[in-house]
Order: structure tokens, then sequence, then C-alpha cells
């Protein structure tokens, strides 16, 4: 894990704010869902993403297809071939 050097605190109600630096370097948006996951005395936040869904389009199918890391469903991968 790489640390950023970024110390948030936790208000009265639980929260904090996630860095704009971060955000903007991940997508994160206002609709963006994150999961949430522990491990020992670590708290990872990721990306909610369906499984099957698509990384451009954000649909979510059976016939999506793993390619540089990104996951494509058909409709977007007919679009790009034929760019």
């Amino acid at each position: 894990m790489k640390s950023t050097g970024i110390i948030r605190n936790i208000d009265s109600l639980g929260r904090f704010v996630l860095p704009k630096e971060l955000r903007l370097a991940f997508g994160i948006t206002v609709d963006t869902p994150l999961e949430i996951f522990t491990e020992d005395d670590t708290i990872l936040l990721r990306k909610y993403r369906p499984a099957g869904c698509c990384d451009l389009c954000g649909e979510v199918t059976a016939d999506t297809v793993v390619y540089r890391g990104k996951h494509i469903c058909a409709a977007c991968r007919r679009e790009l071939a034929s760019l």
C-alpha cells in the first residue's frame, strides 16, 4: 500500500472528506458507489463495480471481456472497432 501523506479527521457523525486529488485521480464523483473492506487494522475503499459491468459505458452485461485491464461490453467493442 502506498501512503499519500494526507491526514483527515473524522467528524462527530463519522464522516471524512476524501481529498479532491484522490477523487480526480480515481474518477470518483458524487454518484460513485464505494465498497468498504477491512483487513486486520486496515480499512480499504474501492470503487464498486458489479460483475459484468463495462468500464466504458457502465452497462451490466454477460458479454464483457477484459482488455488491458478494462472490462468492455460487446456494444463498446463494436463502437471502438468502427473508429
